[in-house]
């Protein structure tokens, strides 16, 4: 496994990458703390590359190769979220009827608290019912920051 760490707009984050895939971040809250050797590979480069961009509204999309690791059901509903397109949420419980369990949003909530891949994956797309937040793995101040940085970016439907 290669990770690197590097400073981005919403602090410090790390990016795994193992036999050419993407397979962890670590949110700036999260990030490990002891220092591994920073790898610099071709992978990692393009990852922070693509968050950067994100991050400054001028991407919508990774193109990158993701692995997260889990349940099928984890699995499942980590492949949902890579459909709720950029700039738009879902609930929790559209969410988990989409995955077949439609009284599942529980269950949902800690797939997407389990998500390896954060931003790439998107997981902070997803919503209470009543509008709120929810949870997020980076804290909700992070949550409403990609948000933000989203709807800046998407323009409004009239």
């Amino acid at each position: 496994m290669h990770i690197a760490i590097r400073p981005t707009a919403i602090g410090r984050v790390a990016i795994a990458e193992e036999d050419g895939r993407i397979v962890r971040v670590h949110l700036p809250n999260r990030v490990p703390r002891t220092s591994p050797r920073d790898a610099k590979t071709d992978l990692l480069r393009e990852a922070f590359r693509q968050l950067d961009e994100y991050l400054a509204g001028e991407r919508t999309r990774f193109d990158l190769p993701l692995f997260p690791r889990g349940t099928p059901f984890q699995r499942a509903v980590w492949r949902e979220l890579l459909k709720i397109p950029y700039g738009r949420v879902a609930t929790y419980k559209d969410v988990a009827v989409a995955v077949g369990s439609p009284r599942g949003f529980r269950a949902v909530g800690q797939a997407n608290h389990r998500n390896p891949i954060p931003i790439f994956i998107p997981c902070h797309r997803v919503v209470a019912t009543g509008g709120g937040l929810g949870g997020f793995g980076g804290g909700l101040a992070l949550k409403e920051t990609l948000l933000g940085i989203e709807r800046r970016a998407t323009p409004s439907s009239t």
